[in-house]
């Protein structure tokens, strides 16, 4: 538990020592946002504020991850969980690059994207599949295990991609998904500790998990590094925020809760845990179809759900307070089905 802590404490610290040299040297290179010209009113007073901030926790969460799992001999654990989290990031990166440098809301095309991400995802599903311990059984705590075969690859694939741009979505107002990211990636770790066998010593031995307990124990090295990167991101991110992490943290942050997910071999879970992060896409995904299905009727003032309640004049800090109180009972409750 001790290496947990420290690697939550130093990826935190690394983040906040990080920050007042990685802010000012955005502003000099002129990496400033670019607001959408659709979203609500509000936010352009937020137009030029430094972002690719998420290149301070990818930094930060690697180092402390490295270092306080470096010992395990599960290693090959925490390492494609990392550089899950780098590849996406720097997905994120390049579309965050293109935008600032050629000053508009538009970065890679959308084609550019799927592509990536396509590739992404079909070599991490790939190597799930083929792992000794991770496997194509998945686990529910209702339903018990569920063999999925061939299927695996292909469904893997869609909740992957589905996570990463459901948090991408989802970072839309100061502190949101730091905030949630925060919240879920503690009780991810919670649970791996538990699938180690640390709170129930007959569980690592179950037919659950092929899994080795030191596995789980550099997995959860990992989820509370990235807990602890959160952490001193909100620091420079919470409202009024003086830097956003932009598509490179966004997506960086769902390549690492998509990597804790495939690890956990409990994806159903998401559904529960990370229900703020599901919200953003099932309501931008309503809100579309109802666009074009009830010529031009929307379902939301604006899509995603958090902007509907900004509109709604709910003030951005008890939004995000709400999206963090909700994650948080939810994830207990997920806790709680293992209990």
């Amino acid at each position: 538990m001790q290496r947990m802590i420290f690697a939550f404490v130093a990826a935190a610290a690394i983040v906040m020592l990080l920050a007042p040299l990685f802010i000012p040297m955005l502003r000099r290179m002129k990496f400033g946002q670019v607001e959408r010209a659709e979203g609500p009113h509000a936010h352009s007073a937020k137009e030029g504020t430094p972002t690719m901030g998420g290149v301070m926790f990818v930094i930060a969460i690697v180092v402390a991850a490295i270092i306080f799992s470096i010992f395990d001999i599960a290693m090959h654990f925490s390492i494609p969980a990392i550089l899950m989290m780098v590849a996406f990031g720097l997905v994120g990166f390049l579309d965050d690059f293109i935008k600032v440098k050629r000053k508009r809301n538009l970065g890679l095309r959308a084609y550019q994207k799927i592509i990536a991400q396509l590739l992404l995802s079909f070599a991490v599903a790939y190597y799930a599949y083929k792992s000794e311990f991770i496997g194509s059984t998945l686990f529910d705590p209702i339903f018990g295990e569920i063999e999925m075969g061939w299927g695996y690859i292909p469904f893997i694939m869609f909740v992957v991609i589905a996570i990463v741009n459901s948090a991408n979505l989802t970072d839309g107002l100061d502190g949101l998904l730091s905030g949630v990211s925060l919240v879920y990636s503690i009780a991810m770790g919670v649970l791996f500790l538990y699938f180690a066998g640390v709170f129930n010593s007959s569980f690592a031995n179950g037919p659950l998990f092929v899994a080795r307990s030191d596995g789980m124990i550099s997995m959860a090295v990992f989820a509370f590094a990235v807990a602890g990167g959160c952490t001193g991101f909100l620091k420079s991110n919470s409202y009024p925020a003086k830097v956003f992490m932009g598509d490179t943290g966004s997506m960086a942050l769902g390549g690492a809760m998509s990597a804790m997910v495939i690890y956990s071999r409990s994806p159903f879970l998401f559904l529960l845990m990370g229900i703020c992060i599901v919200a953003s896409a099932v309501s931008d995904v309503l809100q579309v179809g109802s666009y074009k299905l009830r010529h031009g009727k929307r379902i939301f003032k604006m899509a995603p759900l958090h902007h509907h309640f900004e509109l709604l004049g709910y003030p951005e800090t008890k939004i995000v307070t709400g999206y963090m109180i909700t994650t948080a009972i939810t994830c207990m409750i997920a806790l709680a089905l293992f209990l």
